[in-house]
This record gives structure tokens, sequence and C-alpha cells, in this order.
């Protein structure tokens, strides 16, 4: 059976890596006693793949990770077996029983929704809701995405789905691609806003919360999104 795990990450732990926090999950599924499925072959390993990495130092409210078992009670009992074994900055949210036609909980991610605070001394003067509005209808939104291997600009205004300020707490909302394809950076996105208004950005002042991670319901012309732990059901 395929299950589609969902859990938050918060704080110290926004701090450990990726490769970490799976083989965290492999040790808590162990001690919780869940009958996952191992892989054959000469080193055998559970059967596990994770949505998109969450960057360090970033909060979530919405991770998602796919996993096999070969035997399950209900997905409550899974998800409070789990729940005991977590240390204090994860826990598991939701479970839910996936058809055996689902595709990979990685391969299925389109965008994701984050929530760009800013520290005690960091807020920007220029920061306003009519100033995101501005930043956001702009035609094109050119800035240079640097890798260890190589450094190109492209137009990112097409990669960004939503962008609007939350006037209530002064946090930025933004939906932008999360797909192997796009993978727009929240931070990237703030920079540019930032450099639209000829400030420059202290990436420590960002305090950086995602969402949720969505897949695509519609199609790669007329995107839909919705949760990634929609296509699936309760067990």
């Amino acid at each position: 059976m395929k299950l589609r795990v969902k859990f938050s990450k918060h704080g110290v732990l926004k701090f450990i890596g990726h490769l970490d926090v799976m083989r965290y999950f492999q040790k808590a599924i162990r001690r919780a006693g869940i009958d996952i499925s191992y892989s054959a072959g000469f080193s055998p390993h559970q059967i596990m793949s994770f949505a998109s990495p969450l960057g360090i130092g970033l909060e979530s409210n919405g991770e998602y990770m796919d996993i096999e078992v070969n035997s399950l009670t209900s997905s409550r009992e899974f998800m409070n077996a789990l729940n005991a074994q977590m240390a204090e900055g994860i826990e598991i949210l939701e479970v839910r029983l996936l058809p055996d036609n689902a595709g990979n909980a990685m391969a299925s991610v389109a965008a994701a929704k984050y929530t760009v605070a800013f520290r005690k001394g960091y807020q920007p003067s220029f920061l306003s809701g009519q100033a995101v509005a501005d930043f956001y209808a702009q035609k094109e939104i050119m800035v240079t995405k640097k890798t260890k291997k190589s450094e190109s600009t492209f137009d990112m205004k097409p990669f960004i789905f939503a962008c609007c300020l939350d006037e209530t707490n002064g946090s930025i909302i933004l939906t932008v691609d999360a797909s192997s394809a796009g993978n727009i950076k929240p931070a990237l996105v703030i920079k540019a806003f930032y450099d639209y208004n000829h400030q420059e950005l202290d990436e420590f002042g960002l305090l950086i919360t995602r969402e949720e991670t969505y897949l695509n319901a519609g199609t790669p012309e007329d995107v839909r999104l919705e949760p990634l732990g929609f296509a699936g059901s309760e067990y």
C-alpha cells in the first residue's frame, strides 16, 4: 500500500538538512514498528520519497513524503504511532492512502506557497500592499539565477503564480513554481522586489515558511493547483 504523509517542520529543526531528515524518518519508522516495505537487492532500504526538499533555514506547514507499507490498520493509528516518535519541531499532520496509479510525490510537485515574514528591525520601509502589487504587475521580472556551475538571466514572472501582502502582519504571500523545471526560491522573488525598489536585501532578515505544496490538476497550459495530499483517501 502506498501512503502520502504530510508533516510540518519548525523550530531548530529548520537547520537540519534534507538527508538528515530522511534518516530521521527512517529511524522513527523503525521505532514506531511500522510495517514498511523494503527494496530488493543486496542492500535493501525503506521505500520512501519526499516531494520537494526544503531549504535549510526554512520552516514548513506543508511537507510531504510517500512510503510503501506491507500492512496498515488505519491512517489514524499510523499517524499516532509515528507522532509518538517525533522530536519537538516535526509533527505528522495527515496520512492518506494513495491509489496504485498515483504519481510519485516528487514528480507531482508543481508549485509551493510561502509566507515571507521579516525579523524585527528588518521590515523594509517601502513595504506596502501597493508596492507589492506594483512589483507583481510588471510585464517582466528579470533576474539572475546563480548555481555552483552557471549563471543565467531570465524572466521570472511566468513562474510566480501569486504575490500579495498580508496587511494583518506585514508578510508577503507567494505561490511560485516548485517543479523540477522551474523551482523558484522565494528569496529570489524578494530580492527582485528589493531591486525593483532600489534597495539592498539582507537575507538574514527573512523568515520563510512553506505553507503548502501543490500538484497541477489541470494541464501545463491551464494550471490548476491543488494540495499534494488531495490525491488520496482516508483509511
